[in-house]
């Protein structure tokens, strides 16, 4: 997200009004990443692997479970399913140039694929933010208007919600990643950082870009906080109504439906929330690097576990085509 990482940019680099001509512009960055020695960048590596590697195996899993139970097509799984499919690409714009990166002694990655990086990540990003909002307001039409529920939330109405997240995540940043993209780079080159962002990026212009850099804070907020305001809402009317359910069955079981989500966004949104509430150059690298690798890694690498774990339906439909290739 472009706000998270605004903190680290330089004010020298930024006042620079006019870039130097005898400057050779950068073709390429060095993603520095961790930087260790090469038994604990290989340690790293074997680490990083395996939990990408679990990550595209639970959300495949789930994915090939809601797809062959046909009982499970309904909306509050296909938003699911849907989402599960989201996660392996989000993770996937990322981690394998991490991974990349632990076995390369020059760590550069070009200009170009650099900002498909930036584009691809924060795009993902946003669409994730519009996917938990939507699936938290498919559970508050499930429970506060349960008689309605099967009437508004229809399957056309369901396609559609997923295409306008997808639609508005990768329209959301264009603009500003462009922006950026077409700044002069005069050097130095190094990112120290786990993915392309945006702090880094304006440190390296060789160009204060303030309109830029308020536009892609602005988006940023707006997308971040919009989305769990609107959770946080959609859920205190929920739990409003849960409390005045008569019966206990009740409530346990519109408490598990929501708990697994409320999981989610709990993870989601909390490393969001520690490079946000507290912005500024206190956060060093290596706390950066920390917080943007658990919501660009550790969640998505949990929620396959979180929703497996705590959903009776997925775990029957994981037996089911687990048990079809005699696994169990």
């Amino acid at each position: 997200m472009c706000l998270l990482m605004l903190q680290v940019t330089d004010p020298v680099n930024m006042n620079i009004s006019e870039p130097d001509s005898h400057f050779v512009f950068v073709r390429e960055f060095i993603l520095l990443g961790f930087s260790y020695e090469w038994k604990i960048q290989s340690l790293l590596f074997s680490l990083f692997l395996t939990i990408y590697t679990l990550t595209i195996t639970g959300n495949g899993a789930i994915i090939c479970a809601l797809w062959c139970d046909q009982r499970l097509h309904i909306p509050m799984y296909i938003f699911l399913g849907n989402f599960s499919f989201l996660e392996i690409w989000y993770v996937s714009s990322t981690v394998p140039e991490m991974l990349v990166n632990f076995l390369s002694h020059k760590k550069t990655i070009s200009f170009v694929g650099c900002f498909l990086q930036f584009y691809f990540f924060s795009s993902l990003g946003a669409t994730e933010c519009l996917h938990l909002t939507v699936m938290a307001f498919d559970r508050y039409l499930a429970i506060c208007r349960p008689l309605h529920y099967p009437n508004i939330m229809t399957g056309h109405l369901c396609t559609k919600l997923v295409l306008i997240c997808w639609v508005c995540g990768f329209l959301w940043f264009l603009v500003p990643i462009v922006l950026i993209s077409q700044m002069p780079f005069c050097g130095p080159n190094i990112i120290d950082h786990v993915v392309c962002d945006p702090g880094p990026l304006f440190a390296l212009a060789c160009v204060s870009a303030p309109k830029t850099q308020l536009l892609c804070y602005s988006l940023s907020s707006i997308v971040i906080f919009g989305n769990f305001l609107f959770i946080l809402g959609s859920y205190t009317l929920v739990l409003t109504a849960v409390l005045h359910m008569p019966s206990a069955t009740g409530r346990q079981k519109a408490f598990s439906t929501c708990g697994s989500h409320l999981a989610v966004v709990s993870l989601f949104y909390g490393s969001l929330m520690v490079m946000y509430v507290s912005p500024g150059l206190e956060h060093s690298a290596g706390m950066q690097k920390v917080t943007t690798l658990f919501y660009a890694m550790v969640t998505p690498f949990f929620n396959p576990l979180i929703y497996s774990l705590r959903n009776k339906e997925i775990k029957t439909a994981l037996r089911k085509v687990l048990g079809s290739f005699n696994i169990m």
